[in-house]
């Protein structure tokens, strides 16, 4: 089992940032590949960033690219999810989840593909 809580969510102005942070416990958090999702209202989840077990190789959803990093402290078994230049079309619950499969794009977009997940964090960005 691998326990994933986030936090760092709220309320921002539209252009402003907010850093997201995922922290795992349980079994070896480095054996993982690790992404965001978000999901808003009546809408689906949707894929936001994927990072590979050791740091080195990461994947964006083009929505986001060049505003959002998501990058991995393996030594404090953490995942982090930096959001510049919000947008209110950003707002949604943000949900950090934990992959075991291969580290291709058309796997890493499936919500199904993924172990386990946390809780979410409500990011709304007001304009």
């Amino acid at each position: 089992q691998v326990q994933l809580v986030e936090s760092g969510g709220g309320l921002v102005q539209a252009g402003g940032s907010l850093r997201l942070s995922c922290a795992a416990s349980g079994r070896t958090f480095s054996g993982y590949a690790m992404a965001w999702f978000r999901q808003a209202p009546g809408k689906e989840r949707e894929f936001v960033a994927a990072i590979g077990w050791s740091g080195g190789v990461k994947y964006h959803a083009d929505s986001v690219k060049g505003r959002f990093t998501i990058s991995r402290d393996n030594a404090k078994n953490t995942v982090t999810l930096q959001m510049n230049s919000l947008k209110p079309e950003d707002t949604a619950a943000y949900y950090c989840a934990a992959y075991s499969g291969s580290f291709r794009p058309a796997q890493l977009q499936l919500p199904s593909a993924y172990d386990y997940w946390g809780q979410g964090t409500q990011v709304t960005v007001a304009s």
